[in-house]
């Protein structure tokens, strides 16, 4: 039973030391995402844990991008800084270089937007927003004639954001 006990608290911590690395709000599913494809956690207690994460108020859920996102709060920092021992130094190295290798690409899909709505007439408005902490960068809306081509908006503002923001105020600031 002691070994359980030390399993369910080195789990919690794990959780709360990866929304600490981060460093910033994540979706629910990246979170289980990362802790699933580094094998910490199965799917069923990773579930029990956020809530119970959550209802000690170790961590929060916040809006962000109109979606729900997971963030470590200061009682949760104070309780992972005085138990960070607890979890052993390999799977701390593990979380480390995942998160090293891969925090490009959470931020991506944490601050950008990309979605379509169909409107009366088949009108499809296109979505996009790009956002870097709680300012906003870019939010345009587009009418196109097609599913096809809001498809392809979305694809490719979640794929080339940076080149093409860059092109709009370089385009704009030309005038």
């Amino acid at each position: 039973m002691f070994d359980d006990l030390n399993q369910l608290a080195e789990n919690k911590l794990i959780i709360l030391y990866i929304l600490d690395k981060i460093g910033m709000p994540i979706p629910k599913s990246q979170l289980i995402q990362i802790v699933l494809e580094n094998n910490l956690v199965n799917y069923f207690l990773l579930q029990q844990y956020l809530s119970e994460l959550h209802s000690s108020g170790f961590m929060e859920t916040l809006n962000l991008n109109e979606k729900k996102a997971l963030t470590i709060t200061d009682k949760g920092k104070k309780v992972l800084s005085m138990f960070v021992s607890r979890i052993p130094e390999d799977l701390i190295s593990k979380i480390e270089d995942y998160i090293k290798g891969k925090l490009d690409v959470i931020k991506k899909e944490t601050y950008l937007h990309a979605d379509y709505t169909i409107e009366n007439n088949n009108i499809f408005i296109v979505s996009l927003k790009a956002q870097e902490n709680d300012l906003t960068l870019i939010d345009i809306k587009v009418n196109v004639p097609s599913k096809k081509h809001a498809i392809d908006l979305c694809q490719n503002w979640k794929s080339n954001s940076s080149k093409i923001y860059n092109d709009i105020m370089k385009t704009l600031l030309q005038y």
